[in-house]
């Protein structure tokens, strides 16, 4: 391992990073140059232990050598290929292996570049669609308090995370919002799925009631809202956005960039709770956060409305000069080839109540107000500090990175879903570790 970082000058100033306070990281930086399997390792040589899979994404692991040997092999090969009016092998087969692991009759892809695209994506998708078939009145779009959507100017409008849209203007036009599912008072510290606020999803038809169905396109939520801080849906919520949405002639889009490619269990969380959007977002998990690749998958029934008018005409007047780049699908083939060959999604289900039982178990320390989990998603609300939000759980990042541990911190709560390869010994350092740290009384 080089320590070239140590000896020579390094000059910091340039990258503005994202979503970071860049003052207080630049005066004492933390720099990864190395990862193997569950770990990173330092530029100054210390092996951290990965508890969110890099950013909710590497589901199989680091450096795993199925994916890096496809990356190397495809570099060399072809390296790009437009997308436009042309095309090469391995995005048709990638596609063809996403529709045989989605949920029944989402059969065609559309690629993009990160979940962000995928989002904006499917919002476009939703409203052309409803356009081809003569309802062009349909433009409202639906999201959730408390939902987070990516960054792009579609997901931050339907998104509902004030600081990720408080500076941006009047965003999109024509846009509503359905009330956030967590309910603390009643569900505080369940393991799972909540039992109380499955009729919280009954705002949705106050809201078609204000605007009226026949000017809604689209509902777009995420099955588990993992960056709000992991809010999982109560027992019965997302059937009756289902339910809602069909009645109405209303899309459903599912945001499964966190938790799509096992991260439940399942291929997808619309599997786990038996429930199928009509669109749905993917990236992240699709090439384990090796190389920047997003997919939307849609229903034929969305699909075929566009295929009609001369032969040679473009359909669909969307698409990123990246759209299936060879490389990518390189990478995302033989992501899901190690999630199948190793089984990480049967271990990921499998491995999921130890995993509770750990989150859990810290249930008794000072400032743990809530807990939460799901699949192996994890989350532990603390009491904020007085007149400081966010600095008690800021407090815990800085002292699990400096005691070799990697969690993720969204305002004052820690958010964790480790890679899915994650055995008993490291479940048990992760929360062992994590207990030591909010024994401090941070």
């Amino acid at each position: 391992m080089s320590n070239r970082l140590n000896t020579t000058p390094n000059d910091l100033r340039a990258f503005w990073m994202p979503f970071t306070a860049n003052r207080q990281f630049k005066k004492e930086p933390r720099l990864f140059v190395g990862a193997k399997d569950m770990h990173y390792t330092t530029h100054d040589g210390r092996q951290v232990l990965d508890a969110t899979a890099g950013l909710w994404c590497v589901n199989a692991g680091h450096c795993r050598p199925k994916i890096t040997e496809a990356i190397r092999e495809q570099a060399g090969e072809l390296d790009y290929a437009p997308a436009f009016q042309l095309g090469h092998p391995k995005a048709f087969e990638l596609a063809n292996r996403l529709v045989d692991i989605a949920p029944e009759g989402l059969n065609h892809v559309l690629y993009t570049n990160s979940g962000s695209e995928s989002v904006d994506t499917a919002l476009k998708v939703a409203l052309a669609y409803h356009r081809v078939k003569g309802n062009g009145s349909r433009f409202r779009l639906i999201g959730r308090e408390r939902g987070y959507h990516g960054v792009n100017f579609g997901g931050i409008s339907v998104g509902g995370i004030v600081a990720n849209r408080k500076m941006f203007g009047t965003l999109l036009t024509g846009v509503d919002h359905m009330p956030h599912t967590h309910v603390p008072g009643k569900n505080a510290f369940t393991r799972g799925e909540p039992e109380h606020g499955g009729d919280i999803a009954s705002e949705l038809e106050r809201i078609v009631t204000l605007h009226d169905a026949s000017t809604i396109a689209a509902v777009i939520v995420e099955p588990v809202a993992g960056s709000t801080g992991v809010l999982i849906p109560p027992k019965g919520y997302l059937q009756k956005l289902r339910d809602i949405c069909t009645k109405h002639g209303i899309l459903l889009i599912f945001d499964e960039v966190i938790t799509g490619f096992g991260r439940m269990g399942t291929p997808f969380a619309a599997q786990y709770y038996g429930v199928t959007p009509d669109i749905m977002t993917t990236a992240k998990g699709l090439t384990n956060g090796v190389i920047p690749m997003g997919a939307v998958l849609v229903s034929s029934e969305i699909h075929d409305a566009f295929m009609s008018g001369p032969e040679h005409m473009i359909e669909f007047f969307h698409g990123y000069t990246y759209s299936g780049n060879p490389i990518a699908a390189a990478a995302g083939l033989a992501t899901l080839e190690t999630y199948k060959e190793e089984g990480l999604f049967d271990r990921a289900r499998d491995t999921a109540p130890y995993w509770e039982d750990g989150l859990h178990s810290l249930k008794d320390l000072p400032n743990v107000i809530d807990i939460r989990n799901i699949g192996m998603i994890g989350a532990i609300e603390l009491d904020p500090i007085a007149g400081e939000p966010t600095k008690r759980a800021f407090s815990a990042f800085l002292k699990a990175y400096e005691n070799g541990l990697l969690i993720r911190t969204t305002g004052d709560i820690i958010a964790m879903s480790p890679p899915l390869i994650a055995e008993k010994h490291h479940i048990d350092e992760i929360f062992g570790k994590l207990r030591e740290i909010l024994k401090s009384n941070i």
